[in-house]
């Protein structure tokens, strides 16, 4: 079972936005204080697209392919869960942290943990496989006080 400490801190991150809290209290009763959020404007693709998708005609007959796009929505909610590793990692070198919760959709952890820093693995308590970030501050407290209680899998 792991414990939600006085002073960890648990990020509850999507692909466009970060809410990073601090627990002010124990593991009984935590009080998560945020402490910074992190949003990102990602317009759907067709409005980051300017161009039509480029075309090739076949040289043995009269077919036209059309390449894929780059899908640039998509491309940010990637780089958006990459710059989120690298901050999660200048805070732990700065000291800011000694115990993190993640919590997030599977997207980005995947992408989180494929680019976490050791320094930052080595802080990492639990990392819960949930989208919460529209939930109100008592909702998310609720859920990461149950989920670590229980000791689920994907609070280990």
């Amino acid at each position: 079972m792991t414990k939600l400490r006085n002073g960890t801190l648990v990020v509850v991150a999507d692909s466009e936005k970060a809410l990073f809290l601090v627990n002010r209290t124990d593991d009984e009763d935590p009080h998560l204080q945020v402490v910074d959020k992190e949003t990102e404007d990602n317009p759907p693709d067709r409005e980051q697209t300017a161009n039509r998708r480029g075309r090739q005609s076949e040289s043995t007959g009269p077919r036209t392919y059309a390449y894929d796009e780059t899908d640039f929505h998509e491309l940010q909610k990637e780089r958006f869960a990459s710059d989120l590793a690298d901050r999660l990692y200048k805070m732990a070198h700065a000291g800011k942290y000694d115990h993190l919760v993640l919590v997030a959709s599977p997207q980005v952890l995947g992408v989180v943990r494929d680019e976490m820093h050791k320094e930052v693995a080595e802080k990492l308590i639990a990392t819960i496989d949930k989208t919460l970030t529209n939930h109100q501050l008592h909702e998310i407290e609720e859920i990461v006080k149950n989920d670590l209680d229980d000791g689920s899998p994907a609070a280990a």
